[in-house]
């Protein structure tokens, strides 16, 4: 069994949903699925990945969502790498999703600031905290500011003094001041 993933890990993973969720749903372009949410890759023996974060278009999804794992790959399969992932397994799961039918595979790297894209016809494409990955084949007209995935609100609030954080400035919240009603006894 696979330990859990750390908080870096998850957290980035969930921006990443969030951006793309954001984009998909209004459009029903398809469904975002969230991390251990099982794809069938091969059947006999049964070959079963669950990416990090997964896309699947539309079109795929006339039958509704299964109940059990998916059948076959999701056209979009995102992995978040952990501290301690070793770059052979990596390429072994990139190898394995566009094999099965994926057609574009995102790897994450929250340390090094990074998304390499792995596309179906064997483009590979690096990019850094502060560019936009497009999101084509999969989703033409998407792209995927890298920089929101990378900056988490508490690495700032971290980092802020406690003057800063009561002024509103280094955290995303931060204690709101009493309304001029308030003080006025309203």
């Amino acid at each position: 069994m696979m330990s859990p993933a750390g908080s870096r890990h998850g957290a980035v993973a969930a921006r990443i949903a969030k951006v793309i969720a954001d984009a998909v749903e209004p459009a029903k372009l398809g469904v975002v699925f969230a991390a251990e949410t099982g794809f069938v890759l091969e059947r006999n023996p049964d070959s079963v990945r669950a990416p990090d974060v997964a896309f699947v278009r539309a079109e795929r999804l006339t039958g509704g969502i299964p109940a059990g794992f998916f059948p076959g790959p999701p056209d979009l399969a995102v992995e978040v790498l952990s501290p301690n992932d070793q770059q052979r397994d990596v390429a072994v799961k990139v190898a394995q999703w566009l094999a099965a039918g994926a057609a574009l595979v995102w790897v994450v790297d929250p340390a090094g600031h990074t998304l390499t894209a792995h596309r179906v016809d064997g483009e590979t494409m690096a990019y850094r905290n502060d560019e936009s990955v497009p999101g084509a084949p999969v989703l033409p007209g998407f792209t995927l500011p890298t920089r929101p995935c990378f900056r988490l609100n508490h690495d700032s609030a971290a980092r802020a003094s406690p003057r800063q954080v009561e002024r509103g400035r280094g955290a995303a919240l931060s204690k709101p001041s009493p309304s001029p009603r308030a003080s006025q006894g309203a």
